[in-house]
């Protein structure tokens, strides 16, 4: 097969410039405020911090280039096989933090990994593939194709939630069925399913571990210590905030887990209700946009279910957190997203961003292309009547 050096040339050229960089200057305030939380938390914390920027970055720029289009008829189901592979092996060779085992530690470098991350992206990019093969009928699927979809999310919600990581796990699922939801399914199939899990809910509730069940009493009781912690932080921070020196939930160490999951109850004690309005108001932005493009881009299944997957994302790891943190959900391991210190969920976003712009961005690559050759046609029917004859001419036949 003969390479086209100069399409080539003309892709890397003329990506750049079909670039959304809106959707890229929303996501930096989030990054900044964050930074400087876990600066202030601990500057240990915030050194490992630059270093997974430093990657996501790396990540993203790559995901950018990578033409999506084309490959991901092959990427996509060997990604998602492959990171079942990696939930699998996290019970062999798995490393436990905090009674769970959820990590692999990469050798030699002491930093870890967590599948259940990484599988989120395979997820989606194999929903938006076989979508996009086998677009929803105008009333939406129906129980075959629902349960063919259906499996590619309940097979690593399965694994995750034995890992035991129920948070995870149930974003996952979330995120999953809220895609199709948007996506176009017939509402006798969500009727079934509604009906289903009322009827099995009280045999899932005598599955769950006993410290799940804690959770949910705490929730529906007195609040845990750690949401007590975090109320107090919250109240005392007031309108403005505080002194980094003045905030002593943080920094004498009563709110727990201040850098990652509760770190939303750091940002109101350190910036007051203003602060934490702010960073609601970022979020906001950044799934409106993500929705928007998926209105845009309606007939291209690749972009719209990509686009809604990570407004999905964002919507449901978001709120789960600040819920939790006020007491209006139970305590689960989910963080903020591009927010809590952490390094693969922060690389995890990084390379869903860049796979959408590149998306977005090679489609409007090859309109451009089109809208290039169609003029090019035209200046050369006036200098050659004959072939602008022909050209109408096969025009009007196909």
């Amino acid at each position: 097969m003969d390479i086209d050096w100069k399409e080539i040339g003309d892709y890397f050229t003329t990506l750049p410039k079909k670039i959304d960089y809106l959707l890229i200057i929303q996501i930096i305030p989030i990054l900044i405020i964050s930074s400087i939380l876990v600066r202030e938390i601990n500057p240990q914390l915030f050194q490992k911090q630059m270093i997974y920027y430093t990657v996501g970055a790396l990540g993203f720029t790559v995901a950018v280039l990578i033409p999506w289009q084309k490959i991901i008829w092959w990427f996509a189901p060997i990604s998602y096989f492959f990171n079942l592979l990696l939930l699998l092996a996290v019970d062999l060779v798995g490393k436990k933090i905090l009674g769970a085992r959820r990590w692999i530690e990469i050798p030699g470098i002491g930093l870890t990994v967590q599948p259940s991350e990484f599988i989120k992206i395979s997820v989606i990019l194999m929903l938006a593939f076989i979508v996009h093969k086998n677009p929803p009928p105008k009333e939406g699927y129906g129980f075959i194709d629902f349960f063919k979809l259906s499996l590619i999310i309940l097979i690593p919600f399965i694994l995750i939630a034995k890992e035991p990581d129920l948070g995870t796990a149930l974003v996952l699922l979330i995120t999953g069925f809220g895609t199709l939801f948007y996506i176009g399914v017939k509402w006798r199939v969500w009727i079934t399913i509604a009906i289903v899990l009322a009827i099995s809910a009280p045999v899932l509730y005598n599955n769950l571990h006993d410290y799940q069940k804690k959770r949910i009493s705490d929730f529906l009781g007195k609040p845990s210590y750690h949401v007590q912690q975090a109320l107090i932080a919250i109240g005392s921070g007031g309108l403005e905030g505080k002194e980094k020196e003045d905030a002593t939930q943080t920094q004498l160490k009563f709110l727990p887990i201040a850098s990652s999951d509760f770190i939303f109850a750091y940002l109101g004690e350190r910036f007051g209700f203003k602060g934490m309005l702010l960073v609601i108001i970022l979020y906001i932005l950044l799934i409106i946009h993500l929705l928007i493009l998926a209105k845009i881009y309606s007939q291209d299944y690749l972009i719209k279910t990509v686009a809604v997957g990570i407004a999905f994302l964002i919507f449901i790891y978001m709120n789960v957190n600040m819920y939790m943190i006020i007491g209006m959900a139970p305590v689960v391991g989910v963080p903020l997203p591009m927010f809590s210190h952490g390094g693969t969920s922060f690389i995890i976003f990084a390379v869903f961003f860049g796979i959408l712009l590149n998306l977005v961005a090679f489609k409007r690559f090859f309109l451009y292309n089109a809208d290039t050759k169609i003029t090019m046609m035209e200046k050369a029917s006036a200098i050659n009547p004959k072939e602008d004859k022909y050209r109408r001419k096969s025009k009007r036949t196909t």
